[in-house]
This record gives C-alpha cells, structure tokens and sequence, in this order.
C-alpha cells in the first residue's frame, strides 16, 4: 500500500512540475522585461555548461589518450628484447585485440559526439 502511495505522490509532483513551468512560461511570454531576463539567463547558463563541456571533452580526450598509451606500453614492455614483435606469442589474444578495438571505436565515437554538440552550441550561440 505505501507504493501506492509512492507512486501517487510521484504522479502529482509531476502534475504540480507541468503545470508550475507552464505558469512560468506564459508569464515569460506575457512580460517582455522578463522574456529578456530569461533569455539572458539561458544564454549565460548554455555558455556554462558550453565552457563545463569543453572542459570535460578536453579531460575525457586526455585520459582516452593516457590509457591508449599505457596500454601500448603493456603491449611494448611484454615482448622480450630479444625476440621481434611478430612472434605469434607476442600478439594479444582476438579477444583482447577486439575488446580494445571496440572500446577505442566507442571513445573515437564519444568524442566526435562531443565535438560535434560542441559545435553546434558555438553556432547557436552566434
């Protein structure tokens, strides 16, 4: 019975959300003093989080790149000196060989994402 409850108090904060942001929506439409503070505040609040992305793809990017290079390492370090690097023993497993291909792909795919949202913030803003 409490999730009853739940669930019914979950349904009427969403109700009360909806019907509070339609409020300050016709509000913001009705007044054009605060249809320009809103939008000034929007502006600033996108070049926020625009600057806080930037930043967080730029980290991202440099930890991708950190663990690809430590991850040649292990490679690099695991072949003795004496033995060249086409040894069949030497080569990683398919299956490692295609998990990393498959996670790089994914960052690869992450950051280009990332950029690409970016860019279109950078335009918008224009």
């Amino acid at each position: 019975m409490n999730s009853n409850n739940d669930l019914f108090t979950l349904i009427q904060q969403g109700f009360r959300i909806t019907v509070g942001a339609t409020a300050s929506l016709v509000e913001t439409i009705q007044d054009p003093a605060k249809r320009s503070a809103t939008l000034s505040q929007l502006q600033t609040e996108l070049q926020q989080r625009t600057t806080e992305w930037a930043q967080k793809g730029e980290t991202t990017e440099q930890e991708a790149r950190r663990m690809i290079d430590e991850l040649l390492k292990q490679q690099a370090s695991s072949t003795p000196e004496g033995r060249t690097t086409t040894s069949v023993q030497n080569y990683p497993t398919a299956t490692t060989k295609t998990s990393t291909e498959v996670e790089l792909k994914e960052l690869t795919a992450q950051v280009v994402s990332l950029r690409t949202e970016l860019e279109q913030l950078r335009q918008s803003q224009d």
